[in-house]
């Protein structure tokens, strides 16, 4: 028996990221990872950086980076409002290098002057970029 699925619409300011069926949906909130599968209890939830897998109906799983924003779970639909996503092929390794050489240098400098929790999740989202 097929899986049952659900509609999965994530949206960026700038396009219509991904719209679909899929039976699963895993990605990182600020309470932890998930996995969603349809007929989910409806809920809200806050997006903190990471992989998002996305397994279509055929059982394909497409991943993409995730970094920000907030998911609305309906039992037939998913949405998304996403701050950044991209797939792994929209990634500049260069830029994301660069960025995580500059949050590690504004980390290992100390000081009252620098935002730390901004330097750590500036070189959290690096990281995640440079994995793919």
């Amino acid at each position: 028996m097929a899986e049952k699925q659900f509609k999965l619409e994530i949206i960026s300011p700038d396009r219509s990221f991904y719209s679909g069926a899929a039976t699963m949906l895993e990605y990182r909130t600020t309470e932890g990872e998930v996995g969603i599968y349809a007929d989910h209890v409806p809920m809200t939830q806050i997006v903190a950086p990471g992989i998002m897998t996305i397994t279509e109906a055929d059982g394909e799983q497409k991943k993409a980076a995730l970094m920000s924003g907030f998911v609305e779970i309906l039992p037939e639909k998913i949405t998304i409002l996403a701050e950044t996503v991209e797939w792994p092929e929209e990634i500049d390794k260069n830029r994301a290098q660069a960025a995580k050489e500059r949050a590690e240098d504004r980390l290992r400098s100390g000081g009252g002057s620098i935002d730390t929790a901004r330097a750590e999740l500036a070189l959290k989202r690096a990281l995640i970029r440079l994995s793919f």
